[in-house]
Formats: C-alpha cells, structure tokens, sequence
C-alpha cells in the first residue's frame, strides 16, 4: 500500500516513460534507503502524445511533452515529473527547476530495418520513416536519394510499421530500445561521429518545484556529475542556438578525466548545408560552467556562420 506521504512523481502514460519513471523511483529506493510504498507515480497525457497527424515542429515544439506535467507540478497534484532530457525545453518554466540527471543510457540512435545496419545499405529511393527533423536532415545529408516520410507513434508503433513494411528504415533512440528490453530490433547502432544524436538523448531529467526544499534534498543524491555536465553543454549548444523542433541541431558531449569533449551541427532540413564544431577542453573545479561556457561559444559560433544561409532558405522557420 502506497504511504499518505509518498513522493508524487509524474510520468507521460507511454511503456517508455513508465519504464523510466520507475527507473527513478527504484535509484530514490536504492540510493535513499527508502521502501517502494514511499513513491507513487501518476500519469499524463500529453499535447505532444495527442498529436499524431503532423510534424512536432508544426504543433508547437518540444513543450508539448512537458506542458501537462508542469501543470501538474505547479499546482502540486505531483511532487517531480520524469522526462527524456532530450524532451525538455531549454527554458524551463518560471516556477520549475531541473532538480538532478539520474541516469543516462548508450546516448545513440538505432537504426531498424530488414534491408541492412545503416543508411548506407538501403537501395537508392528508399523510405526512410521520421518524425525527427534532425534524423531526417541527416539521414540526406548522408543519402540525397532517399525518401523521408513522417512516422510518429510510440517506440512499440514504429517498430510494428516497419515490420509491416509500410517503411524501409527508422532510427529510435537505443536507450529508448534498452529501457524497454527491445534492444534485439536494432539493426545497427548509428556513428556517432557521423551522425551526433540529439542533445541530451538517453538521459533523463527530473523537475520540480522551485522552493520546495524537501523534494530537492531528496533528488539531489541522484544527480549524477558526469551526465549533468555533459547534458549543461548540450542544452547550452541548443540554447545558444534557440534550439526547437524547427531546427535540425545535434549535440553529444563526453565526460572522463576530468575533460570534456563535444561535437555539435546544425543542418537544413533538407540536409544540403551542415555546419559543424568539435572542441575538448579541461573542465577544472566549476565543471558545470565551463560546461555551459562551451556549449554557447561553439552554438554562437555556428549561428554566426550558418545564420545569414539559414534565414534565406527558411526564414522564420529556423531560429
């Protein structure tokens, strides 16, 4: 039986963020030393989950995934909401603070389909199913010849439309695919070099309310300094950028030894321009600023370069 006292955590309703929201209960179990009836967990549905029939980007952006729940937060119906990173708006809320980043998965993409391990292996023409701006930018980037259609749905709906045929390829999150045990679908894993995943993909993010401190003490012991300043640089890389789903931005940044290393671009939607920064540096006792310091120099530097291309092709569409 749950406690009258059990730390609220809100969660979208899909196996994924399920699978991910008791992620973080059982690390609260773990690390906290506290019984599984001290957390309960309550379910939303989305904007961004009733939209099925267009491009995020066309529907309002990355805050269709967290609307509800920041709702739910700010008028206390839930203690802490658990979202995918790569799902969270670079500006939170007023009201709404990142409270830790527990955990981070393999950060790449999988690529699912029966014709091959990658994009280099589909027939020239093929249909390469997205509802990912970004994938689809630099799936032709790579591959000018192949066809990019919209496929949206949860993980377990897009795996079955490709084994239906009704597309030649998809790429899902391989951390997405291992939190669910369905690891076995991928065909190949995705260079990371070639082809950097979205900023802040395979970590999770975990919000609450600012101010209240009872919460935050709890969640603090669950941040995790590696994944937290490498997804500081991401967001910042994304923030420096006014980074939305109307833009093609990918962000992957490492933590060892003391030292980060980053790579970030930015492409057209149609993947004929890519603009690209890699750098490392020493991160030193404020890891997180420097973090956050990398991040926007290198995001500001491609804005200055790509911004006067990118506004003759799309105009208002891109940042």
């Amino acid at each position: 039986m749950i406690r009258p006292d059990a730390l609220k955590l809100g969660s979208r309703g899909s196996p994924l963020a399920l699978a991910q929201t008791y992620l973080v209960g059982r690390i609260l179990s773990e690390r906290g030393d506290m019984p599984a009836e001290a957390f309960s967990v309550s379910t939303f549905m989305t904007s961004g989950d009733r939209i099925q029939d267009r491009l995020l980007q066309e529907a309002g952006g990355k805050g269709l995934f967290t609307k509800e729940l920041d709702e739910a937060l700010l008028d206390g119906r839930i203690d802490a909401a658990v979202h995918s990173m790569k799902d969270l708006p670079t500006r939170l809320p007023d009201g709404i603070v990142l409270a830790c980043v527990p955990s981070r998965e393999v950060p790449f993409d999988a690529f699912i389909s029966p014709h091959g391990a990658s994009v280099t292996d589909l027939k020239p023409g093929a249909t390469v199913g997205t509802a990912s701006l970004r994938r689809q930018a630099q799936t032709l980037h790579l591959r000018p010849d192949l066809k990019v259609e919209m496929l949206r749905g949860r993980v377990e709906t897009r795996l079955a439309r490709i084994e239906a045929g009704d597309f030649d390829a998809t790429y899902l999150a391989l951390a997405g695919l291992k939190r669910l045990g369905l690891e076995h679908h991928a065909a190949g894993i995705v260079d990371g070099e070639s082809m950097p995943p979205a900023p802040g993909q395979g970590a999770l993010a975990v919000t609450a309310r600012a101010g209240d401190e009872k919460t935050l003490a709890m969640l603090k012991p669950l941040d995790v300094a590696e994944y937290s300043i490498a997804t500081t640089a991401e967001r910042a890389f994304l923030l420096a950028l006014d980074g939305s789903c109307r833009t093609p931005i990918a962000a992957l940044a490492t933590v060892a030894d003391g030292r980060l290393d980053f790579v970030g671009e930015v492409l057209t939607p149609d993947g004929r321009h890519c603009w690209r920064r890699s750098a490392g540096i020493a991160l030193g006792p404020d890891a997180a600023a420097v973090a956050r310091e990398l991040g926007l120099k290198l995001g500001a530097e491609i804005r200055a370069e790509a911004g006067p291309l990118y506004q003759a092709h799309f105009g208002d569409r891109g940042w």
